[in-house]
């Protein structure tokens, strides 16, 4: 059905007004982890190395910021067991671990996915109600994170993990859609009440 010229007007009003107002179209559950992903590939020329994404799906957000990307997806390559030939400089995994049945067998592939000296980046949900893409199967605290990718060959003194939440944020997100950060959200960190959890892992060199 072709839209009215009323309704496109007022659409393209809509757009022009959120833009102005500085609308955030970015996940509210993720933007503090998106900020550190972003300033983590910014710093030492990272976003220009080689990075290799498992399982991007629909979201690519990382592909429109580094220069030799590339990425493997599921079905046709599985992280539980598949693993490149090569060795790539940065190895991301965002939203990933949640929906594999084997986490530690993935994890391993990460870990011999990264050349020495390289790193692994990994964010999961934790306070995120189940969505199955095709499958979800598991949630981790920061401390659980550390302790899988410790398992999976990552020394423990070269991870740094993070969490952030909130109530209004997990209250929002009960039985609603995905919200956009949209304006003026909160984002006051509660320890107790993390929503997303990433860590940034090295393998020595």
């Amino acid at each position: 059905m072709t839209e009215s010229l009323p309704g496109a007007l007022k659409r393209r009003g809509k757009q022009v007004a959120k833009r102005l107002l500085g609308y955030d179209s970015r996940n509210w559950l993720r933007i503090r982890q998106i900020e550190a992903f972003t300033a983590f590939l910014e710093a030492h020329g990272r976003k220009s190395s080689d990075v290799i994404e498992i399982s991007p799906g629909w979201n690519r957000h990382w592909k429109t910021m580094c220069s030799n990307y590339t990425s493997v997806d599921f079905p046709d390559f599985d992280i539980c067991k598949d693993r490149t030939d090569r060795q790539y400089s940065v190895v991301i995994a965002d939203q990933v671990l949640e929906h594999v049945q084997r986490p530690l067998a993935a994890v391993q592939n990460i870990h011999a996915m990264t050349r020495p000296g390289g790193w692994a980046m990994v964010a999961t949900p934790f306070l995120f109600r189940v969505h199955a893409r095709p499958h979800d199967y598991n949630r981790w605290t920061a401390a659980g994170l550390k302790q899988v990718l410790v398992e999976g060959g990552f020394p423990q003194a070269e991870i740094q993990v993070f969490s952030w939440g909130n109530k209004a944020c997990a209250k929002a997100h009960i039985g609603g859609p995905v919200r956009p950060y949209g304006l003026w959200r909160d984002l006051s960190n509660d320890e107790e009440y993390p929503l997303m959890v990433w860590a940034f892992a090295r393998k020595p060199g």
